[in-house]
């Protein structure tokens, strides 16, 4: 069965995006403070937090690889074409894309060769981001059962369910939920923050024109990822 193991990028959109009832939505806990130092302070909290949000932010990069051959692709929003998509160690190609609709319906085309797909928190989050961000650009989505039942790991295995065992334990218990960054280290796989960039800089090296930085970022998630799908498949598969 061809697996496909992916992980998206996002950033948030400009406030200029929303028109001044939608931003006083946005932003009505911060009016509810006491001060404006507090006012300000949770406002730059919640502005934060756009890029978590399919309706404030949007999809600017998703790698896929293949869980079996390690052949995949990262499509990224790029300004420069000019670049050469090149092949990264793996062979994977880097596609740059002209906006986020060319990359959904790349990804879309993608996807609907593949009978199951793994991601890291994929159930919460990158997947029903695409399918909300693909709704709202209107781009067919070609997969839409990858948030069917939960306590099942095909078509969509997603290791932050595998790892915690369907949340069993709670926040705080023997199997409670770590991030990628930490079960990579807890297994000895190369952590995609080794090289000093997390999801949280991926506004500002949007901003600075970084486009490759984030593709290659991208990658190092996904790859962290396949090597826990496979400790999770030989150590844990089965687990009930």
């Amino acid at each position: 069965m061809a697996r496909l193991v992916f992980d998206i990028e996002t950033s948030a959109l400009p406030l200029e995006n929303f028109d001044a009832t939608q931003l006083e939505y946005l932003f009505r806990e911060a009016e509810r403070q006491p001060d404006d130092t507090a006012k300000a302070l949770k406002r730059a909290d919640i502005q934060q937090q756009f890029s978590l949000w399919p309706f404030t932010a949007q999809v600017v990069c998703v790698a896929m690889v293949n869980a079996d051959t390690g052949r995949g692709q990262v499509l990224y929003q790029s300004d420069d074409f000019e670049e050469e998509p090149g092949a990264a160690a793996g062979a994977v190609e880097f596609a740059p894309q002209v906006d986020e609709a060319e990359l959904l319906t790349a990804f879309w085309d993608v996807a609907r060769r593949y009978d199951a797909i793994v991601s890291f928190n994929g159930r919460g989050f990158d997947v029903p981001f695409l399918y909300l961000r693909s709704a709202l650009l209107n781009v067919p989505i070609s997969r839409k059962d990858w948030l069917g039942y939960r306590f099942q790991t095909e078509p969509h295995c997603d290791l932050a369910e595998q790892f915690t065992f369907y949340n069993v334990s709670g926040r705080e218990g023997a199997a409670r939920r770590f991030n990628l960054d930490f079960y990579c280290k807890a297994f000895g796989i190369p952590s995609p923050k080794a090289e000093g960039i997390s999801g949280r800089d991926i506004n500002d090296l949007l901003a600075e024109g970084r486009h490759r930085d984030i593709a290659e970022y991208c990658l190092r998630d996904v790859r962290a990822t396949v090597e826990l799908y496979k400790v999770w498949r030989d150590r844990l598969a089965g687990v009930k």
